[in-house]
């Protein structure tokens, strides 16, 4: 099914809050057309188009609720799904924990829409997967690769009012390029909502020159190094940390930002005084919806950490109703402030230290501290006065992002991230930071 246009998911949702004969009612329908395309080994071998539109109705009776989700859009099929909706709420216990929908509210729009991205094609996907293939094909190398490209809506309604419909556009390109013995590893990952700002070429040519040079990689001795970390190499860490910005787990004492005795950690200084984070809806290089999509708050533009200070925390409905505080649509995205000098820059800086290309693997030791524990892998290289030296073999760390931004020694040029484990949106920059834990060696590439 096409993605519906503004007129065509209105008239669905008020068909289904007509419906309804709840208390309350809620809808959230959304759709996308995503394009992909596969590599591995220097070959093709998958590639597709999925397109899905959903709807989800939500039917309260009191503080008794039950939720349906359909895929067809005839009058019999949805009135049959709030009327299931209905039939679950009906059998459902209390939720002592149930907040009514909210009140209408306006949305201002965000920039998430690129007609650009929207008409890629299988010809645009299959150049992005030859320029890989072709320049890792010339330098005796192997590449492999993921591209993919959506365009979705999302619209969300609800019966005191609320109606919000917006479209999105997005690419993801990953590519990993090898020497053909399997001794040296490059690797690179881009993401950007309008693909005239995403260049193939750049990427791959980025992977295999690491892969290049990542070839008779020595031993280091485990320690605490200086560390430059691309932002691919942070965003995985960051993101764990700023999952832990719920003021309830803050407040019952089951995050870094709890307070010992009660409470939490906000208006405190737990950062180095250059950390300044915060969430923008309309950031032009990562905008997201003006709404949460849980919720249906609209989001706002908020400080999260302002010099260092946590100057905010994500509060639910139910909990800000709970604490007396006011609740806001959580944050779509995470931008973290830098600086305009390049990682080129930040090498040229260095006497000794470690570029890390990339962490993987990474689990959670110690949440109250948010330790965790990872690799480093694709291009890791020593520094020494200013250049980058020899590559050198893998480590494992055992690191918290808390302590890691105590640290900072430079920052870079911000550049957008999706990370693996976070729920954000991230724009944050390369950074040089003292102390990194390095505590054992890996023998992988």
């Amino acid at each position: 099914m096409k993605n519906l246009n503004q007129e065509e998911a209105q008239r669905i949702c008020a068909k289904v809050l007509a419906y309804s004969k709840g208390d309350e009612c809620e809808v959230k329908l959304s759709g996308s057309r995503k394009g992909n395309i596969r590599y591995a080994r220097n070959t093709v071998s998958t590639a597709g188009l999925v397109e899905d539109t959903q709807l989800s109705v939500a039917v309260a009776f009191g503080k008794k609720q039950g939720v349906a989700t359909i895929n067809e859009f005839d009058d019999k099929s949805l009135e049959k799904a709030v009327r299931r909706a209905e039939d679950l709420a009906r059998l459902a216990p209390d939720n002592p924990e149930f907040m009514s929908t909210p009140a209408k509210q306006a949305f201002k729009a965000s920039a998430t829409f690129s007609a650009s991205t929207a008409a890629i094609d299988p010809e645009f996907r299959a150049q992005v997967a030859a320029y890989s293939i072709e320049n890792s094909r010339k330098n005796q190398l192997v590449a492999a690769g993921f591209f993919a490209d959506t365009t979705s809506f999302e619209a969300i309604a609800n019966s005191n009012g609320v109606f919000g419909y917006q479209q999105d556009t997005a690419v993801d390109f990953t590519v990993t390029v090898r020497t053909e013995d399997g001794r040296g590893s490059g690797w690179a990952k881009r993401n950007a909502g309008d693909v005239a700002r995403f260049d193939a070429r750049e990427a791959s040519n980025v992977a295999i020159e690491k892969a290049l040079r990542s070839v008779e990689a020595k031993a280091l001795e485990p320690g605490r190094y200086t560390v430059i970390l691309e932002p691919a190499a942070t965003s995985d860490l960051l993101g764990y940390m700023f999952n832990g910005f719920d003021a309830r787990q803050a407040d019952e004492g089951r995050s870094f930002l709890s307070k010992k005795g009660g409470g939490n950690r906000l208006g405190e200084k737990l950062f180095d005084q250059q950390v300044n984070v915060w969430a923008d809806p309309w950031d032009k290089d990562v905008a997201v919806l003006p709404w949460d999509g849980n919720s249906m708050l609209a989001r706002e533009r908020m400080d999260i950490i302002k010099n260092g200070r946590v100057s905010a925390l994500d509060y639910s409905l139910f909990w800000a109703k709970k604490q007396g505080k006011r609740a806001v649509g959580q944050p779509g995205n995470i931008i973290m402030a830098g600086t305009n000098k390049s990682t080129a820059e930040l090498i040229a800086n260095t006497k000794k230290g470690v570029l890390v290309t990339r962490t993987w693997y990474i689990r959670m030791v110690d949440p109250q501290s948010v330790l965790l524990t990872g690799l480093t892998r694709d291009g890791t290289f020593y520094i020494e006065n200013g250049k980058i030296k020899h590559p050198i073999k893998n480590f494992r760390f055992n690191e918290s992002p808390v302590s890691m931004l105590n640290n900072i020694d430079e920052l870079g040029r911000p550049e957008i991230v999706a990370g693996d484990e976070s729920q954000y949106q991230l724009l944050i920059p390369a950074m040089k930071v003292r102390d990194f834990n390095f505590t054992s060696l890996s023998d992988a590439v």
